[in-house]
C-alpha cells in the first residue's frame, strides 16, 4: 500500500509539474493611449495574433490608458520584470541612448513616408539595437503621425509662441525646441495633459491628430496650427532578459506577429491622421490654422538651430542619413 501511495503521489507531482510547465507565459503589454488609436489597435492585433498562434504558450494582456504604468515609469518596470512589452514614444529613451533623439529634431522629416524610409534603412534598423547595453531590446517602430501645435491663442508665426507654456514629453531636444521660440516647455505625463489644458495650467501642446482627437484635446484648445514640425513615433520594446529567455521558436513567432501588428497599426495611423483631422474641423470646437509657406519657413528658421545643439550627441552622419530619406 505504501508503494502504491508513493507511486500515486509521484505521478501527481509529475503531472502537476507538467501542467505548471504548460501554463502560458504571461506577456503584459502596457501603453498610455486609448484603444481606438493606432497604437491601441496595434496592441490588440498583436494580442489576437498571439492567441491564435501561441495561445497555449503565451498569453498577451493589454493595459491601455496608463492603467498599468505611465511612459515615465514603464521602462524601469520592464527592467524589473513587472511588464514585458511597451511602446513608449521615442523621446522616452533619452536616458538609455542619445541616438534616438534624432526623431525629436524639428523639421527633419518632410512627411511620414520619409520617416518610414529612414526607419527601414540600415541606419534606422541599427538604432533598434542601441538599447541592448541597457538591458532593453527594440522590436520595431510604430507610427502615430506628424505633430501639430495646439494653443489657447492662434499661433501663426514663432513670435506668437513666446512666453506661452507648452507641455512636452521628457526630451531635452523638445525642451530646446520650445526654448528657441522663447516659450516655456513643461515636462508632464501624457495622462495629465487634458486636465492641464482644461484648467489652463498650460497654454498648449504638440501632438499628432490621433492623440488630439482621441483624447479630446480639441475640445479644450481653441486653435490648432498645422505645422507638421515633428514626428511622434513609438518604439515597441521589451527587456533583454525576457526576450532572450524565450524559446527560439516562440521568440520568432512573437516577432512575426509583432511585425504584422506594427504594419497593421501603421496603416491605421496613415488613414486615421486624415480622418481625425477632418473630424476635428467638423466638430467646430477648434479652428485648424493652415499657415502659409512664408509663415512655415519662419518656424523652420526658428527651430532649425536645435539640430546643431544636438549634433554631437546624435551624430552628424545619422542626421545626414535621415535627411537623405526626404529624397
Amino acid at each position: 500500500m505504501r508503494l502504491l501511495t508513493a507511486a500515486i503521489t509521484s505521478m501527481a507531482l509529475t503531472f502537476g509539474a507538467q501542467f505548471a510547465m504548460a501554463a502560458p507565459i504571461e506577456l503584459k503589454f502596457s501603453h498610455v493611449v486609448a484603444e481606438n488609436t493606432p497604437k491601441g489597435q496595434m496592441a490588440l492585433k498583436f494580442r489576437d495574433l498571439v492567441a491564435e498562434r501561441l495561445g497555449d504558450k503565451v498569453e498577451v494582456k493589454v493595459f491601455p490608458n496608463s492603467q498599468l504604468f505611465g511612459d515615465n515609469k514603464v521602462l524601469e518596470a520592464m527592467l524589473l520584470g513587472d511588464v514585458q512589452m511597451a511602446a513608449p514614444s521615442l523621446s522616452k529613451f533619452q536616458k538609455y541612448t542619445t541616438s534616438l533623439q534624432i526623431f525629436d529634431l524639428p523639421f527633419l522629416f518632410e512627411d511620414m513616408a520619409a520617416v518610414d524610409r529612414f526607419q527601414q534603412s540600415a541606419q534606422g534598423q541599427e538604432l533598434l539595437n542601441s538599447l541592448r547595453k541597457r538591458g532593453l531590446v527594440g522590436l520595431g517602430y510604430l507610427h502615430n503621425g506628424m505633430k501639430q501645435l495646439s494653443a489657447n491663442d492662434p499661433l501663426r508665426v514663432p513670435a506668437d509662441a513666446a512666453g506661452k507654456k507648452f507641455r512636452i514629453m521628457t526630451s531635452d531636444v523638445l525642451q530646446a525646441q520650445f526654448e528657441e521660440l522663447d516659450a516655456v516647455p513643461l515636462k508632464k505625463p501624457f495622462s495629465e495633459v487634458f486636465t492641464l489644458l482644461q484648467t489652463k495650467a498650460i497654454d498648449g501642446a504638440e501632438n499628432p491628430w490621433s492623440n488630439i482627437y482621441s483624447k479630446k484635446f480639441h475640445e479644450v484648445q481653441p486653435y490648432i496650427t498645422e505645422t507638421n514640425h515633428g514626428v511622434l513615433d513609438y518604439l515597441v520594446v521589451t527587456s533583454a532578459e525576457f526576450w532572450n529567455g524565450l524559446d527560439d521558436e516562440v521568440r520568432a513567432e512573437l516577432q512575426k506577429a509583432l511585425d504584422e501588428s506594427i504594419a497593421y497599426g501603421n496603416a491605421i495611423s496613415d488613414q486615421q491622421a486624415a480622418r481625425d483631422r477632418q473630424a476635428i474641423i467638423d466638430s467646430g470646437r477648434s479652428e485648424v490654422i493652415a499657415i502659409t509657406a512664408d509663415e512655415r519657413q519662419q518656424w523652420v528658421d526658428a527651430m532649425r538651430p536645435v539640430w546643431k545643439r544636438f549634433e554631437d550627441e546624435i551624430g552628424a552622419e545619422l542626421i545626414d542619413a535621415a535627411l537623405q530619406s526626404n529624397n
